[in-house]
């Protein structure tokens, strides 16, 4: 994918300015935000990548919930990159923001915990998997890997609902979400079956949460 190239975060009509409206509108926000935060429980002094940081506003929860935890976050958008600044400098928290794609998640050194949301629906195929076998590689021994997206669409009213998703995002891209290709890439990265450890209908799909921890060695 050349670096000028990507799905912005409020999809192909939108201005990036809307996102976060979008965002508690159309997906129950908050409740997955907290189910999200909770299950990756931040500790003092964990290094914490956000992946596909859109507009900052879960690196920022996460640095509000540990202040001491380190926090970075990694988006190919400048245009998101400069909200989630703003957004963190009024909320008083330090957070490193990084340009790229999912791809290059290992680049920047090893973290104790790799988090990715509403992400990898958006991608093509190809950097859906190069995106997700990066965060892999970013974990430290013994470290864990979060992901909460659009994934299987097991009704037809979920897949109703994503209808909305894809006609923002492409169906090209987001159809593979709906027809399981997450499961599937986590299965064979993880050489067994990872079912999503917890879910939630929204307006646009079900989000599914998944959860991933590195053997140690």
């Amino acid at each position: 994918m050349p670096e000028a190239e990507f799905t912005p975060a409020a999809g192909r009509f939108l201005p990036t300015s809307a996102y976060d409206r979008l965002l508690a509108l159309l997906t129950r926000e908050a409740t997955w935000r907290a189910r999200l935060l909770a299950a990756l429980g931040p500790k003092p002094g964990e290094r914490i990548l956000d992946v596909g940081s859109g507009t900052g506003s879960l690196a920022i929860l996460i640095k509000q919930m540990e202040p001491q935890a380190i926090v970075v976050g990694l988006d190919p958008d400048p245009d998101a990159r400069r909200i989630a600044a703003a957004k963190a400098e009024a909320a008083g928290v330090e957070i490193e923001w990084l340009a790229g794609f999912a791809r290059d998640a290992a680049n920047f050194g090893l973290f104790d915990k790799i988090v990715s949301s509403l992400v990898f629906h958006q991608v093509p195929l190809a950097e859906k998997s190069a995106g997700i076998e990066a965060m892999f590689k970013a974990a430290r021994p013994g470290g864990r890997i979060l992901i909460a997206d659009y994934a299987m669409q097991r009704s037809w009213l979920m897949r109703q609902a994503f209808k909305i998703v894809q006609s923002a995002d492409g169906r090209t891209n987001t159809q593979p979400n709906a027809d399981g290709f997450l499961e599937r890439e986590l299965a064979r990265i993880c050489g067994r079956p990872l079912d999503a450890s917890w879910g939630l209908d929204t307006p646009t799909g079900r989000i599914s949460m998944f959860n991933a921890t590195l053997a140690s060695r």
